[in-house]
């Protein structure tokens, strides 16, 4: 991924040299195992780890790489430069390939998991705070873009954190399951290989044993992963489109935290640009464009091909740098949004009272009108409003059929804002548990 959408973090553990220090642990960690069943002499086990504070050349690996056509052999020679060919001999014993690199895949996909879901944590906390903060704080609902009936700003952001929350269960279960190394050998029969050097591995870098990895890990497990991924940035998307269309000039109800010195436009100095989420609009692609080639990658030929390679070279850091990048850039902006209480009273007062029609809809249905009539006399006075800018409770109040059922103190009570917001505390509790 390209430094602008990187944080180091999270961009360190896909380097050469993090990568290259991944394979060296699992080629040593086998090594001490199969000395302790005997495969191997133990001083050669121990030789091994004398690379153990080295750093390896990356311009060597790749010049031996050039010769050899084959990334694992290159550095597996590399690594008997620095302890010793003749100590080296048994390094790799009974492996291949993809053991090394299925199993170094499972452990940057568990350890970037694990950033991902301390990026989640971090957002929580911050929509939860601004949650509370806004808890009462009225706000037009709408639907289909269209005003509906009164929300509150605080609920708003409850929404989203009951989402992250799904998200975080999500990432949680995706960890798990692409948490599994493979220490198998050719074609994954352990033929040249004991299945305790698999375990003992697994043990050590944090994973389970693969149950059946045929020379490779399932790339169901890897599709599950991406598509979790996918899932969260589509999350990030849904907050990000709602800030953008409330910093819009004629909603104005929020806006991204504007600088001093920040810039908005190059030839129109008086704009302030909702940048942030609409950069993350377009991240949230970024990271749903993995899931597709993960999802490909699931059909191989037999035990094992690498047609799935290339793809995941490329979408496990892009998808995992990116989305850490995304994750924190949200919790940022939700930190900083500015919440224009102004514009959220404006709005919800802007149709002139239509927004309680559903109120006087039941009350009419429920002083004996049938639902057929009600709707119909609730909907001519509403009509007028739109047409010609009229004052609702007022055209109520002064419909005559609407009257024959309703006194004016009951039509103005069914105009209470507080009784839309009667159960904002339940639904609080829901999503953040008991006060």
């Amino acid at each position: 991924m390209i430094p602008r959408y990187s944080r180091p973090e999270m961009a360190a553990l896909w380097t050469p040299e993090a990568k290259f220090r991944i394979w060296f642990e699992i080629e040593a960690h086998a090594g001490d195992a199969m000395a302790d069943l005997g495969t191997i002499p133990r001083e050669n086990a121990d030789a091994v780890w004398k690379a153990k504070d080295v750093e390896f050349d990356v311009a060597r690996i790749d010049a031996i790489e050039r010769e050899t056509k084959h990334d694992v052999i290159a550095f597996l020679t590399h690594l008997a430069e620095i302890v010793g060919h003749d100590e080296a001999r048994f390094v790799h014993q009974g492996m291949t390939s993809s053991d090394v690199l299925d199993t170094t895949l499972a452990v940057q996909l568990t350890r970037a998991a694990d950033i991902l879901i301390a990026d989640v944590e971090a957002l929580l906390e911050a929509l939860e705070r601004r949650a509370r903060e806004h808890k009462t704080t009225p706000r037009i609902g709408r639907s289909h873009g269209i005003h509906a009936e009164p929300v509150t700003m605080g609920l708003t952001f409850a929404r989203f954190h009951a989402e992250f929350q799904r998200a975080r269960r999500r990432l949680t279960t995706a960890k798990a399951e692409i948490a599994t190394g493979a220490i198998s050998g050719a074609v994954g029969t352990f033929a040249n290989v004991d299945p305790r050097v698999e375990a003992h591995v697994c043990e050590k870098m944090g994973l389970m044993p693969e149950p059946v990895s045929t020379q490779v890990i399932p790339r169901d497990r890897h599709a599950a992963f991406f598509a979790a991924l996918g899932l969260v940035a589509s999350s990030i998307e849904n907050v990000a489109t709602e800030i953008r269309h409330m910093q819009r000039t004629e909603v104005l109800e929020a806006e991204e935290a504007f600088g001093k010195g920040q810039k908005g436009s190059s030839a129109m100095p008086h704009k302030r640009n909702p940048v942030l989420t609409e950069n993350l609009t377009g991240l949230a692609r970024l990271v749903r464009m993995t899931v597709i080639p993960a999802m490909e990658n699931v059909a191989l030929w037999h035990e094992r091909d690498i047609s799935h390679s290339s793809v995941e070279r490329a979408i496990g850091p892009d998808a995992t740098i990116t989305l850490d990048f995304a994750l924190a850039r949200l919790t940022g902006v939700i930190e900083g949004l500015v919440i224009h209480e102004q514009g959220l009273e404006a709005n919800l007062n802007r149709l002139g009272g239509l927004t309680m029609s559903q109120r006087v809809l039941l009350a009419l249905t429920q002083a004996g009108v049938t639902r057929e009539d009600a709707y119909r006399l609730v909907q001519r006075n509403a009509m007028k409003v739109w047409d010609h800018g009229a004052d609702f409770q007022a055209e109520l109040k002064a419909d005559p059929e609407v009257r024959s059922a309703l006194s004016e103190e009951e039509i103005s009570e069914k105009f209470d804002l507080g009784y839309h917001l009667k159960h904002v505390d339940t639904i609080f509790e829901r999503v953040f548990g008991a006060a």
